[in-house]
């Protein structure tokens, strides 16, 4: 798992140096990186991609009350700890990836309220690679000044998702 552990040194120091950084000013010196949960290879999980009946548009609210739209491009059915699951894939003009915003149990408590989000590469034989290890919080976690899409209730997971990125409190959290 030495991808995501360098990957999440290079979100840190870009949350750090980078003009973009949602990471309001006056936290960025005591900044000391993100909160993760410990890379699971078991939160790797092969979806089955069943495409919708017909091509769907979805309004989607946004943390601020705006709505964004999406094309839904079809729903992964997959397993995690045992238990049936599915999260509808998103793809948006322009995107190469599938956008994936989710809540789960963990939602609220030990990760952002609001959900994560994911991405994800189009299916190759309608099967996919969900990698929850890469989940992550949505720049609205870090600034009310973005506005972010919230996941729509057909994914909201039943089951916790402890993978990738926990909740933000403001503080240096390494």
């Amino acid at each position: 798992m030495a991808a995501i552990d360098e990957f999440r040194r290079a979100k840190d120091h870009m949350f750090v140096h980078d003009p973009e950084t949602p990471i309001p000013a006056g936290e960025r010196a005591d900044f000391r990186g993100l909160s993760y949960f410990e890379p699971d290879p078991a939160l790797v999980i092969a979806g089955h991609v069943e495409a919708p009946p017909a091509a769907e548009d979805l309004l989607m609210p946004t943390s601020t009350g705006d709505e964004v739209t999406y094309q839904r491009y079809g729903v992964a059915h997959f397993t995690v700890d045992g238990a049936p699951a599915q999260l509808t894939l998103f793809a948006s003009e322009g995107d190469r990836d599938l956008f994936v915003p989710f809540r789960d149990a963990t939602s609220g408590k030990e990760t952002y309220g609001a959900g994560r989000y994911l991405e994800v590469t189009r299916p190759h034989d309608d099967m996919v690679e969900l990698d929850f290890n890469y989940a992550y919080n949505p720049y609205c976690a870090y600034s009310e000044a973005y506005s972010c899409p919230l996941p729509p209730l057909e994914n909201w997971l039943k089951v916790p998702i402890r993978a990738g990125e926990k909740v933000y409190d403001g503080s240096a959290v390494h």
